[in-house]
């Protein structure tokens, strides 16, 4: 897909945290883990992977929430809305939650999926590649190449 409508913008629940995507789009994932379960309440994550310099918080100041650990995860300080994560050891790209776009179009359908082997039973997703953890880094040279040329279903 060669036209993703940017820039896109999107925001918390409560609206007191703004961003906006300016790059297309590396990678749309779901992760199954258990982390990601229990800080969505859900099933799994939904998200979309840009490059650093592609995002902006544009309102507010989000607070880092969740483990505090090696990955940064980013949330409204007020309504505690999972906003984004910058991974560590990764500088180059930003995770965002893909669902708080104001306008979703080709975000939110996954391309890959992590972590299916704490997947829950009834948790289907159209992604075309599945991995059992994350994939080991040198695949995600080809994922995102493979997604560039292409993306998810819709």
């Amino acid at each position: 897909m060669t036209d993703w409508n940017l820039p896109r913008d999107g925001g918390c629940l409560c609206g007191k945290v703004r961003f906006r995507i300016t790059a297309p789009p590396l990678l749309t994932m779901v992760c199954h883990c258990k982390g990601c379960q229990r800080l969505t309440a859900s099933g799994f994550s939904l998200s979309a992977v840009v490059p650093s310099d592609g995002f902006a918080v544009t309102q507010g100041e989000p607070a880092i929430g969740g483990l505090h650990g090696v990955n940064k995860h980013y949330f409204c300080s007020y309504c505690m809305s999972w906003l984004f994560t910058r991974p560590d050891g990764m500088d180059w790209i930003v995770n965002f939650r893909s669902t708080l776009l104001d306008d979703t179009g080709g975000f939110s359908t996954p391309f890959i999926e992590t972590f299916t082997a704490e997947k829950l039973p009834w948790a289907a997703t159209p992604a075309v590649h599945s991995f059992e953890g994350f994939p080991v880094l040198d695949d995600y040279g080809p994922l995102i190449e493979k997604f560039a040329h292409e993306p998810a279903p819709r």
